[in-house]
């Protein structure tokens, strides 16, 4: 690294989602690689690989010691590691010092609760994946249903793919459209899903409602307190 690069550095933690990662890690190494101004690491509490909610496992280039203060934050998702995460002081040490000095900090989907745990959301609007979005008034937040939300140097992205709508963002805000544009035909995100577009009328919520909760009571079961302030939302 050289003294005028700045540095994205991408969270890794056990269990996470791989597309809340990957998805943005491909897109902002194109702006990596355009303009060697930045660049992209992935860090984790050690560089041990770690699995996902795949069966694919990730080993992160750096610790979190090695990357102190980078320029921007990108935090992804999953559901019951995640919640798990919420509540590893290690990462959320990391993450409140990393986010004093940073100029962005961002997650991907549940990647927001983390923050929201980190007490980085306090007073700010942002989203999270559409199953758990009520759940971040109880860190702070107002919740808000877009596929990403900015406020101030903290921008959240909705569910999952919703990341790569995010590092499009990024790399127009950092480095304008075209180099935007031009990533976007690189890796050929033009989405024409074959059930076409969601029909955000009749998600499924109603009839998810059990699992959500199952799936908070599992992954906090040892935090009690912060279990009972999501419920207390939910």
């Amino acid at each position: 690294m050289t003294d005028a690069q700045k540095t994205i550095a991408f969270v890794v933690y056990p269990g996470l989602t791989p597309l809340d990662l990957v998805g943005p890690l491909q897109v902002l190494s194109g702006l990596a690689q355009a303009n060697p101004g930045y660049r992209t690491v992935v860090v984790g509490a050690t560089r041990d690989t770690v699995g996902t909610d795949t069966p694919l496992r990730i080993a992160p280039s750096h610790t979190f010691d090695e990357v102190p203060s980078p320029f921007a934050v990108l935090v992804p998702g999953g559901t019951v590691p995640t919640l798990h995460a919420m509540a590893d002081e290690r990462l959320l040490a990391w993450l409140r010092t990393a986010a004093a000095g940073a100029e962005l900090v961002t997650s991907v989907c549940t990647g927001s609760l983390v923050l929201g745990a980190a007490g980085l959301l306090e007073g700010r609007q942002a989203t999270t994946h559409w199953m758990f979005r009520d759940l971040l008034t109880a860190l702070g937040a107002t919740p808000v249903a877009r596929r990403w939300v900015e406020d101030g140097p903290v921008i959240t992205a909705a569910g999952v793919s919703a990341g790569i709508d995010l590092a499009l963002h990024l790399v127009e805000r950092l480095a304008g459209r075209q180099v935007a544009t031009t990533i976007q035909f690189a890796i050929e995100y033009d989405p024409e899903p074959p059930q076409g577009a969601l029909d955000w009328a009749n998600q499924p919520y109603g009839d998810l409602k059990p699992l959500r909760e199952h799936t908070l009571r599992e992954g906090l079961a040892r935090h009690p307190e912060l279990l009972a302030k999501l419920l207390a939302h939910a």
